[in-house]
């Protein structure tokens, strides 16, 4: 299965605190994770509040055998066909990547579950 990791998600593996039925899929060999410069730039604009160094983590990422998702013109032009169910555009933007590129999104927010069957929600508990 490929997948691609919202950044809370990727941010939650960084710390080692997922669920047990989340990391058992980043850690089964058989699935293709991908991250998006998208995460990167989240983290990177958030990262006073964050306390995360983006270039660490995509440090981390790479080497821990992630693949890179690049953002394409055919990305962002798609996000005009979303519905208009959720207004971070950052959110968005991994679901127009995931929905383009055939790729599941894995995320921790319920209104991109509501988008389409290739969103997977992880209902996570601090």
């Amino acid at each position: 299965m490929r997948i691609l990791l919202d950044t809370h998600i990727l941010l939650w593996a960084a710390k080692g605190t997922l669920p047990p039925n989340v990391q058992s899929l980043l850690d089964d060999h058989g699935n293709d994770l991908y991250f998006s410069p998208i995460n990167l730039w989240e983290i990177e604009l958030k990262r006073s509040k964050l306390k995360i160094d983006a270039n660490v983590l995509y440090q981390n990422l790479v080497h821990n055998g992630y693949r890179e998702l690049p953002v394409s013109a055919r990305h962002v032009l798609s996000l005009s066909r979303l519905p208009d169910l959720h207004n971070d555009l950052f959110d968005r933007m991994l679901l127009a990547q995931a929905l383009s590129e055939q790729v599941y999104l894995l995320t921790s927010d319920s209104l991109l579950a509501q988008y389409n069957d290739q969103v997977e929600y992880v209902l996570f508990y601090k």
